[in-house]
């Protein structure tokens, strides 16, 4: 399956995404094909709506020590929900919907989620540090809600400031 990742400001980056309750062949198709880009294009998570699939499904894959994404680290999380969350921590987020934006976002520190493995088994796990933040940050994209939504409006009137002139720099070059 060739996927792209849509990019801000498209509005279908604000559909809110449905519930998963098929776990198929096409499904599995999907999840693999999530992967594939998310790896080749160095992103750490990816909702399935970023490449125009409107469904409850986020990939996870934290660098090691390495700086590598070994297949065995990666985080399939299907109809995630957040049952618990506790402490604050800030992290410097990007996005691959928002490409060469940084900036400082608030999270909480630690997350117990359930979710449902790519063949529909429920799951339940506590993450803590960037692997709790890459959850949230994915959850909202399920939402509708990018990072930059929670920009201060001053932060935010900037960044779109910015981000017209890099999309007009990007379509001269």
């Amino acid at each position: 399956m060739k996927l792209t990742i849509i990019e801000y400001p498209d509005k279908k980056l604000r559909l809110k995404s449905e519930e998963v309750k098929v776990f198929d062949a096409k499904f599995h198709d999907l999840l693999d094909s999530m992967n594939d880009i998310m790896i080749n294009t160095n992103g750490i998570g990816l909702a399935a709506i970023q490449v125009n699939h409107p469904v409850r499904a986020i990939l996870l894959n934290i660098p090691n020590e390495d700086n590598e994404q070994p297949p065995e680290n990666l985080l399939e999380l299907i109809n995630p929900v957040i049952t618990k969350s506790s402490g604050e921590i800030l992290y410097d987020e990007g996005c691959l919907s928002v490409p060469t934006f940084y900036e400082e976002t608030t999270r909480a520190e630690f997350l117990t989620l359930s979710y449902q493995d790519r063949d529909g088994n429920t799951k339940v796990i506590e993450t803590e540090g960037l692997v709790s933040i890459a959850i949230q940050h994915e959850i909202d994209h399920l939402e509708g809600i990018l990072f930059i939504d929670k920009l201060s409006y001053s932060r935010r009137k900037k960044f779109e400031k910015e981000y017209k002139r890099m999309l007009k720099e990007r379509k001269k070059s």
